[in-house]
């Protein structure tokens, strides 16, 4: 590890940081070690270190805010991607948005919504990174990203830079084409509608509020843990079969939300997969519907 790390250091790469930690970086506050976590400042940077770990074979995989994610205990072998500070800029041009991969998905909500511009309240709960939205098709309140995307300039697994439109993403729920053709969002343009202030800043409230009032939020936790199925949803079948507050070491089933699981202090990633796979038996058994995790387990098993 030494030795890629070490001829990594000598290329325009970004920050290099060897034994990172990965519980520092998921709003689960789970997960250990990585080999390195590497920190673009900029897309020639971002793309020379993609082409290195090609040139090199060196497994690697992106990180954003940490939400939607499980970071194995064992930590993650190979190179952790975070995008720099420069990847968090949001820039407007009428009811046009462009905003870096790294920007904070409500925080651009918030700044659209005080420039007047419609079409992102549904983010005002969505945590996590612009990039991840786009990856995720994020979505709430009966909207999502597909809606409002128009194009991203993605650094793909090969080192090229592309620019994706809106028909090329592939977008479905929870879904985009980055599901099947690796790569990451540099950066991601939407279109916005003009809109009333105040009718724009009621309705990120209402939804604030909603979230705040139905969501464990002053626990670590990584959102809905599995997907709705088609016409019902997972907090209620997780609910009606009686699983609230069932808990494995640290990780509980929330009793405020059924459809999230919360790190009471100790949890590990083990706790959390050993208590989803109950939750999948369970509902399996009594309702006969098969759930699938919207969280993605990543690192060494």
């Amino acid at each position: 590890m030494q030795q890629w790390i070490s001829k990594l250091s000598e290329q325009e790469v970004g920050a290099i940081l060897p034994n990172e930690p990965m519980s520092k970086y998921t709003t689960w506050k789970i997960g250990g070690p990585a080999d390195a976590m590497i920190v673009p400042d900029t897309k020639a940077q971002l793309l020379s270190l993609i082409r290195q770990l090609r040139e090199e074979q060196i497994p690697w995989m992106t990180i954003g805010k940490g939400s939607n994610m499980l970071v194995s205990d064992k930590g993650i072998r190979g190179v952790v991607i975070r995008l720099g500070k420069a990847f968090e800029d949001i820039r407007f041009d009428g009811s046009a948005v462009t905003a870096g991969g790294a920007a904070s998905f409500v925080r651009l909500s918030v700044m659209a919504g005080k420039q007047g511009l419609t079409g992102l309240e549904f983010a005002a709960g969505v945590p996590g990174t612009v990039g991840g939205a786009v990856y995720m098709n994020a979505g709430a309140h009966g909207s999502d990203v597909s809606r409002i995307f128009k194009s991203a300039d993605i650094v793909l697994e090969t080192g090229e830079l592309v620019t994706y439109t809106s028909e090329d993403m592939d977008f479905s729920y929870r879904h985009s084409l980055l599901h099947d053709q690796r790569g990451i969002v540099a950066e991601a343009r939407f279109v916005l509608s003009e809109g009333d202030r105040l009718e724009i800043a009621a309705a990120m409230a209402t939804y604030k509020d909603r979230r705040r009032k139905t969501q464990p939020l002053q626990q670590p936790c990584a959102g809905s843990v599995f997907r709705n199925p088609p016409g019902d949803y997972a907090a209620r079948l997780i609910e009606s079969a009686g699983l609230k507050g069932r808990s494995v070491g640290g990780a509980e089933v929330s009793t405020l939300h059924a459809n999230f699981i919360v790190n009471t202090g100790q949890a590990t990633a083990e706790n959390v997969l050993e208590l989803m796979e109950i939750i999948k038996a369970t509902i399996l058994s009594e309702y006969d519907i098969a759930l699938v995790p919207e969280v993605f387990f990543v690192g060494e098993r």
